[in-house]
Protein backbone atom coordinates (compact mmCIF):
# COMPACT_ATOMS: atom_id res chain seq x y z
CA UNK A 1 0.00 0.00 0.00
CA UNK A 2 1.61 3.42 -1.18
CA UNK A 3 1.33 6.28 1.11
CA UNK A 4 1.22 10.05 0.27
CA UNK A 5 3.89 12.40 2.10
CA UNK A 6 1.27 13.01 4.91
CA UNK A 7 2.03 8.82 5.68
CA UNK A 8 -1.68 7.97 4.56
CA UNK A 9 -2.81 5.56 2.36
CA UNK A 10 -3.10 7.42 -1.17
CA UNK A 11 -5.92 5.24 -2.32
CA UNK A 12 -8.46 5.83 0.79
CA UNK A 13 -7.02 9.04 0.87
CA UNK A 14 -8.67 9.79 -2.64
CA UNK A 15 -11.80 8.36 -1.40
CA UNK A 16 -11.80 10.75 1.61
CA UNK A 17 -10.91 13.58 -0.46
CA UNK A 18 -14.18 12.92 -2.56
CA UNK A 19 -16.48 12.81 0.62
CA UNK A 20 -14.89 15.98 1.38
CA UNK A 21 -16.34 17.56 -2.01
CA UNK A 22 -19.63 16.24 -1.12
CA UNK A 23 -19.26 18.18 1.97
CA UNK A 24 -18.00 21.15 0.63
CA UNK A 25 -20.77 21.60 -1.89
CA UNK A 26 -23.49 20.66 1.30
CA UNK A 27 -22.06 23.06 2.93
CA UNK A 28 -22.11 25.91 0.46
CA UNK A 29 -25.60 25.13 -0.23
CA UNK A 30 -26.44 25.47 3.56
CA UNK A 31 -24.50 29.06 3.44
CA UNK A 32 -26.75 30.23 0.23
CA UNK A 33 -29.76 29.05 2.24
CA UNK A 34 -28.45 30.57 5.60
CA UNK A 35 -28.22 33.78 3.50
CA UNK A 36 -31.63 33.52 2.00
CA UNK A 37 -33.09 32.97 5.52
CA UNK A 38 -30.99 36.00 6.65
CA UNK A 39 -32.51 37.99 3.84
CA UNK A 40 -36.42 36.99 3.71
CA UNK A 41 -36.88 35.91 7.33
CA UNK A 42 -40.26 38.25 8.52
CA UNK A 43 -42.48 38.63 11.54
CA UNK A 44 -42.06 39.34 15.52
CA UNK A 45 -38.86 37.09 15.42
CA UNK A 46 -36.72 39.15 12.46
CA UNK A 47 -34.52 40.98 14.83
CA UNK A 48 -33.68 37.57 16.77
CA UNK A 49 -33.27 35.02 13.95
CA UNK A 50 -31.77 37.86 11.28
CA UNK A 51 -28.54 37.94 13.82
CA UNK A 52 -28.76 34.51 14.03
CA UNK A 53 -28.92 33.04 10.57
CA UNK A 54 -26.18 35.63 10.15
CA UNK A 55 -23.92 33.96 12.80
CA UNK A 56 -24.71 30.69 11.02
CA UNK A 57 -24.20 32.25 7.67
CA UNK A 58 -20.22 33.31 9.09
CA UNK A 59 -19.63 30.27 10.78
CA UNK A 60 -20.25 27.97 7.62
CA UNK A 61 -18.09 30.24 5.44
CA UNK A 62 -15.12 29.28 7.59
CA UNK A 63 -16.04 25.88 7.80
CA UNK A 64 -16.45 25.84 3.71
CA UNK A 65 -12.55 27.75 4.18
CA UNK A 66 -11.54 24.86 6.32
CA UNK A 67 -13.39 21.98 4.31
CA UNK A 68 -11.38 23.09 0.91
CA UNK A 69 -7.93 23.39 2.80
CA UNK A 70 -8.21 20.13 3.65
CA UNK A 71 -9.07 19.35 0.25
CA UNK A 72 -6.03 20.75 -1.09
CA UNK A 73 -3.98 19.35 2.31
CA UNK A 74 -4.69 15.59 1.24
CA UNK A 75 -3.96 16.39 -2.32
CA UNK A 76 -7.11 17.17 -3.78
CA UNK A 77 -8.76 20.03 -5.89
CA UNK A 78 -12.12 21.42 -4.14
CA UNK A 79 -15.35 21.86 -5.77
CA UNK A 80 -15.62 25.26 -6.60
CA UNK A 81 -18.42 26.00 -9.09
CA UNK A 82 -22.21 26.05 -8.93
CA UNK A 83 -22.77 22.91 -10.91
CA UNK A 84 -20.57 21.10 -9.25
CA UNK A 85 -22.57 22.19 -5.89
CA UNK A 86 -26.12 21.63 -7.40
CA UNK A 87 -24.96 17.86 -8.71
CA UNK A 88 -23.57 16.59 -5.24
CA UNK A 89 -26.00 18.30 -2.87
CA UNK A 90 -27.97 16.27 -0.73
CA UNK A 91 -30.00 18.81 1.35
CA UNK A 92 -32.84 21.10 0.42
CA UNK A 93 -32.72 24.14 -1.18
CA UNK A 94 -34.89 27.08 0.48
CA UNK A 95 -36.66 29.50 -1.56
CA UNK A 96 -37.76 32.54 -0.53
CA UNK A 97 -38.75 31.52 2.92
CA UNK A 98 -39.69 34.47 5.43
CA UNK A 99 -41.58 31.98 7.89
CA UNK A 100 -39.63 31.80 11.11
CA UNK A 101 -40.39 28.28 11.94
CA UNK A 102 -39.87 27.04 8.17
CA UNK A 103 -36.88 28.69 8.10
CA UNK A 104 -35.58 26.91 11.46
CA UNK A 105 -37.07 23.32 10.32
CA UNK A 106 -34.96 24.13 6.90
CA UNK A 107 -31.66 24.66 9.16
CA UNK A 108 -32.15 21.06 11.60
CA UNK A 109 -32.86 19.24 8.12
CA UNK A 110 -29.80 21.04 6.37
CA UNK A 111 -27.77 19.73 9.48
CA UNK A 112 -28.73 16.72 10.26
CA UNK A 113 -27.97 16.04 6.64
CA UNK A 114 -24.44 17.61 6.98
CA UNK A 115 -24.04 15.08 10.10
CA UNK A 116 -24.28 12.35 8.21
CA UNK A 117 -21.75 13.05 5.52
CA UNK A 118 -19.15 14.44 8.50
CA UNK A 119 -19.88 10.73 10.33
CA UNK A 120 -18.97 8.71 6.74
CA UNK A 121 -15.98 11.08 7.10
CA UNK A 122 -14.94 10.43 10.57
CA UNK A 123 -15.32 6.54 9.87
CA UNK A 124 -13.21 6.84 6.82
CA UNK A 125 -10.53 9.42 8.27
CA UNK A 126 -10.70 6.84 11.81
CA UNK A 127 -10.12 3.68 9.85
CA UNK A 128 -6.49 5.78 7.86
CA UNK A 129 -5.60 7.47 10.93
CA UNK A 130 -6.53 11.11 9.05
CA UNK A 131 -6.09 12.49 12.76
CA UNK A 132 -6.65 16.29 10.56
CA UNK A 133 -10.12 15.31 9.16
CA UNK A 134 -10.91 13.09 12.18
CA UNK A 135 -10.56 16.27 14.58
CA UNK A 136 -12.21 19.00 12.40
CA UNK A 137 -15.10 16.16 11.60
CA UNK A 138 -15.62 16.09 15.04
CA UNK A 139 -15.49 19.60 16.36
CA UNK A 140 -18.11 20.14 13.55
CA UNK A 141 -20.06 17.11 14.49
CA UNK A 142 -20.04 18.44 18.08
CA UNK A 143 -21.20 22.09 17.15
CA UNK A 144 -24.17 20.92 14.81
CA UNK A 145 -25.78 18.66 17.33
CA UNK A 146 -25.18 21.37 20.09
CA UNK A 147 -26.92 23.44 17.38
CA UNK A 148 -29.66 21.25 16.49
CA UNK A 149 -30.69 20.69 19.95
CA UNK A 150 -30.87 24.46 20.16
CA UNK A 151 -32.73 24.91 16.98
CA UNK A 152 -35.61 21.71 18.44
CA UNK A 153 -35.43 23.58 21.60
CA UNK A 154 -36.78 26.90 20.07
CA UNK A 155 -39.03 25.22 17.97
CA UNK A 156 -40.20 23.26 21.37
CA UNK A 157 -39.58 20.10 19.75
CA UNK A 158 -37.77 16.74 21.44
CA UNK A 159 -34.49 15.81 20.16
Amino acid sequence: MKNNSLGLPVKQTQVLVAELNILLANFQIYYQNLRGLHWNIRGKRFFDLHLKFEELYNDSQLKIDLIAERVLTLGGTPLHSFEDYVKNKKIKVGKNISNDEEAIQLIISSLTELLKIERVILKQSAEIDDEGTNSMMSDFIKEQEKTIWMMKAWMEEEI
